[in-house]
């Protein structure tokens, strides 16, 4: 089984034509897609949004907030927020923004925190597939501030087909990219 998912991911790495990408970007999803895929599954939040949320919200994990607190997504502490916290400049100066132990953290946090928010009830009756319908519907609930988020989310999914891998769990099928293919670079968050 472990050679089937390891040819599957490189089938396809060589089908998106990744090599043409930023690299950052590159390394993020191979870092990052499985847990954005189990997140699918156990949530029902399609992994292409969340990978595209993580990757524009984090700078792919080069980000202040992802280096200093593993905050993937920008989530704010709010008044129910009892975790770690971390303060930063954002929509305002010195904002509570939440702070994670690990990244799977966060990844698990923001699934939960939408899911468990009557706000953002819409989307998750839309397939999990239907990433332009989720991108339109994290907007009009309120999910971002920037005028241009759904154009942005949209934009990273189809330049890195990560729609394939919305799909992939759908399947349920367990897709990971093996540490071995990974640059000695890419480091554990």
């Amino acid at each position: 089984m472990k050679f089937f998912t390891f040819f599957l991911c490189l089938l396809i790495l060589a089908a998106t034509g990744w090599a043409q990408k930023n690299p950052a970007v590159v390394m993020y999803i191979v870092h990052f897609a499985p847990l954005a895929m189990e997140e699918q599954i156990r949530t029902g939040m399609p992994a292409a949004i969340k990978l595209a949320q993580a990757i524009h919200e984090s700078g792919a994990g080069n980000g202040d907030l992802a280096q200093r607190s593993n905050n993937h997504f920008g989530l704010k502490c709010k008044a129910n927020w009892t975790g770690n916290t971390a303060y930063h400049d954002d929509d305002a100066k010195g904002e509570c923004f939440r702070a994670y132990d690990s990244v799977s953290q966060s990844y698990r946090d923001q699934s939960d925190y939408l899911k468990n928010n009557k706000r953002y009830a819409s989307v998750f009756a839309l397939d999990v597939t239907d990433y332009k319908g989720w991108a339109n519907g994290l907007k009009q609930a309120g999910y971002a501030t920037n005028p241009a988020y759904t154009r942005m989310l949209i934009q990273l999914i189809e330049t890195y087909e990560l729609f394939v891998f919305s799909e992939k769990a759908k399947e349920n099928t367990n897709v990971t990219i093996p540490k071995a293919i990974m640059p000695a670079t890419v480091s554990s968050h």
